[in-house]
């Protein structure tokens, strides 16, 4: 289970449970790989945060993710706060998907702003969005499908 990816001691302890052991058994276990440095709560998160964030989801829907598996509140916020940066993640995935051009009317900038907020992006994230094109800034990430994070 180690060996694919990085797990949250919480899920390892989870899957354990379901998979019939008994809890003084995992509590031993899950110690164990913790102290041998195989299980790292803190290095899973950064690693949650860097691949969502390269695949366009927001600082909310990644925080959710990592609630789920177990991660402490305290992990998360050190993770997020190395995290890229999400204003110029917005606005590469809105201008991916739609285009460069800001939209013409609230319809359309509403439709825009629900799909980043389903991605899990702030309003101040979405607002941000559709303040530049972005071909002005020299820091602006272009997200591509070919880009290997």
């Amino acid at each position: 289970m180690l060996s694919r990816r990085e797990h949250a001691s919480a899920e390892v302890a989870e899957r354990l449970r379901e998979q019939g052991y008994a809890a003084p058994l995992i509590e031993t276990l899950v110690s164990e790989l913790v102290e041998e440095r195989l299980l790292d709560d803190e290095r899973y998160a950064q690693a949650v945060v860097r691949a969502r964030a390269a695949r366009g989801k927001g600082p909310r829907r990644i925080r959710m993710e990592l609630v789920e598996a177990g991660v402490g509140e305290v992990l998360i916020s050190q993770a997020l706060e190395t995290a890229p940066d999400f204003h110029a993640i917005a606005r590469a995935l809105r201008q991916r998907k739609f285009g460069p051009e800001a939209p013409a009317d609230w319809a359309e900038r509403s439709r825009q702003s629900r799909f980043l907020q389903y991605r899990g992006f702030s309003n101040d994230h979405i607002a941000s969005a559709f303040e530049s094109s972005g071909a002005d800034d020299p820091d602006f990430p272009e997200l591509s499908a070919d880009d290997d994070p």
